[in-house]
């Protein structure tokens, strides 16, 4: 038995694949075209992509597509990097029309185009600009009208100090300053970020040159909302020589300010708030008004006056101003005694103030006052009408007296008004102003004001010889506050009855129970009742210490006991149970 050989096993070859028509007559394969790639070689799925790159349609939105991402990203990156170098290469500075430097910068831009900065290769270039319009009275009486061109809304460019700056004023028409009713605005400056510290030497310049406008002037702050503005163009100082008040007067008030202001590291050392109260009363024309303007120009201040009855203002608003008044300003309070008194209006269009008295007394010296240096003055026609509370220690520090002219006031008013006056020499001005102080030591009584006008109409010899004017108009004031007192409690009188009336109409429960039960309406009127007691208080008040005695004592009884029996028949009829203690009062 023999074995056949066994042929050597050789790795079979792979089969070639078919031709073009031999792929063409083969039958599918059961799978589908799934099966045909999956299972297709290279070469099939190199064909399939050829074929689809054949196809001019997916070719060209294929590119586009490409074409579309890479100009995305690009522009992404762009942006980014223009945004990196903005932030890295360039700063900018934005002011508000709110902020005070907004006008600074408006009135240094125009100090720009001046011949002075030019020569310091200053270029300034603009071609929408704005007007501003301003008038300064001269010494004739005339009024001198100034124009500055400032930058307008739109896109400006500045070279200063050898950088370059873009400057943008926008204004927002849908923005409006309810105080004011004008458009919010913003200026922007743009630079180079080297340039970064120019912004402050800029901004510094901007204030020396606004603050060397108001040289050897006085402003006046008003209370614009809950912020201080600017009224009008800043006055010319006024001397404080020019004022005339009774010997010693003047000297005190003036070192008692001074030596306030030179002690602030002594009130810090011993917390003690660093704050000053005066009050200057007398009568209208004595001078207080035109005193306050004087000390504040001699002292390098201005002036923040404040409106107690103003419409819209209220004990925050009040507390937010005292306590943000402008530096190196003095704070005037005029007719404070008017403040609380009238001011429920019943005229069509009145108002009822807002501003407290306990709100006006927190603000004063209240936890929540300013520590920072403040110096206020108050004047009043009638002190003797305010409240204890108002005028203690810590609110009011000095209180001065401002009276009529005296026989010193009114010679020495006479000497300044006519010491250099060519027709008059040293001698006639000495005898003229003897003459001058035996009137008000025979017992005229001239105020100042009457005095001064007096002098302005006439010159040396008629001022001496034509009184009669003078005293006449003196006469007729006198009239008319001969009894201020009984006007104020026939005022009062007439409110009364008016309030009594309501009370009588309101008043009507059952018999029996009326001295427990009185009407609501009566319990409505029941604040009221007592605001017009303690006002015929003080009327009565001041009636007893009225210092020209213009009402008699006998007078001021009678007024008493009338009162007195109203009271108590308002008091009766809607039950004295509930007004026992304002009866005992009275």
């Amino acid at each position: 038995m023999f074995k056949l050989p066994t042929r050597p096993q050789h790795a079979q070859p792979s089969p070639s694949p078919p031709s073009h028509s031999e792929a063409a007559s083969m039958p599918p394969s059961p799978s589908g075209s799934e099966g045909i790639i999956e299972g297709a070689p290279a070469r099939d799925r190199g064909w399939a992509a050829g074929l689809l790159a054949e196809n001019p349609y997916f070719s060209a939105g294929f590119g586009l597509m490409g074409v579309g991402a890479v100009l995305a990203v690009a522009r992404k990156g762009m942006v980014q990097a223009a945004t990196m170098a903005r932030r890295r290469m360039l700063v900018s500075l934005e002011i508000s029309s709110k902020d005070p430097a907004y006008l600074w910068f408006l009135k240094w831009m125009d100090a720009q185009t001046s011949p002075s900065a030019l020569a310091q290769a200053t270029r300034f270039n603009s071609h929408q600009l704005a007007v501003e319009t301003s008038q300064e009275t001269r010494g004739d009486g005339g009024a001198e009208t100034s124009f500055t061109l400032v930058p307008g809304p739109g896109t400006h460019y500045l070279r200063w100090r050898s950088a370059w700056f873009q400057i943008k004023r926008e204004r927002d028409g849908k923005m409006m300053d309810l105080t004011s009713g004008t458009p919010w605005e913003t200026v922007t400056l743009v630079t180079l970020s080297r340039d970064r510290p120019l912004f402050s030497v800029m901004l510094t310049e901007a204030r020396e040159l606004a603050k060397a406008a108001q040289v050897g002037k006085t402003v006046i702050y008003t209370a614009w909302g809950p912020e201080w503005r600017p009224f009008g163009q800043p006055r010319a100082r006024r001397l404080l020589d020019s004022v005339v008040l009774d010997q010693g007067t003047k000297e005190r008030i003036v070192d008692d300010v001074t030596d306030f202001m030179a002690r602030g590291t002594w009130y810090a050392e011993r917390g003690i708030p660093y704050r000053r109260g005066y009050l200057l009363h007398g009568p209208p024309g004595s001078g207080k008004s035109s005193f306050i303007t004087a000390l504040a120009g001699s002292l390098d201040y201005n002036i923040c006056v404040l409106n107690l009855s103003e419409r819209g203002l209220t004990d925050d608003k009040l507390n937010h101003l005292l306590a943000n008044a402008p530096e190196r300003s003095i704070l005037l309070l005029e007719d404070i005694d008017a403040a609380f008194a009238g001011r429920d209006q019943t005229a069509e269009g009145g108002f009822r103030g807002n501003v407290t008295f306990s709100g006006l007394l927190n603000a004063l010296d209240g936890v929540a006052s300013s520590s920072a240096q403040r110096i206020m003055f108050m004047t009043t026609n009638h002190v003797e009408l305010l409240d204890p509370a108002l005028i203690r220690p810590g609110r009011v520090d000095l209180l001065e007296l401002l009276d009529d002219a005296t026989s010193y006031q009114a010679g020495e008013l006479y000497s300044r008004f006519y010491r250099d006056h060519p027709d008059v020499s040293s001698e006639d001005l000495t005898r003229a102003r003897e003459q001058v102080e035996q009137l008000i030591t025979d017992g005229a009584k001239i105020s100042m004001a009457a005095l001064q006008g007096h002098f302005i109409r006439h010159g040396p010899l008629d001022a001496l010889t034509d009184w009669r004017d003078l005293i006449a108009t003196s006469g007729q004031r006198d009239q008319e506050q001969q009894r201020p007192e009984s006007n104020r409690i026939a005022n009062a009188h007439i409110e009364h009855e008016a309030l009594r009336s309501k009370l009588g109409q309101s008043a009507r429960p059952h018999r029996s129970h009326r001295r427990k039960c009185p009407g609501r309406q009566t319990l409505k009127l029941m604040p009221q009742y007592f605001a017009l007691r303690d006002k015929i208080a003080g009327a009565k008040r001041g009636c007893a210490t009225n210092r020209r005695k213009s009402l008699s004592a006998t007078d001021c009884s009678a007024v008493s006991v009338c009162l007195i029996a109203r009271h108590q028949g308002v008091l009766r009829l809607v039950g004295r149970s509930h007004f026992k203690e304002a009866s005992v009062r009275q």
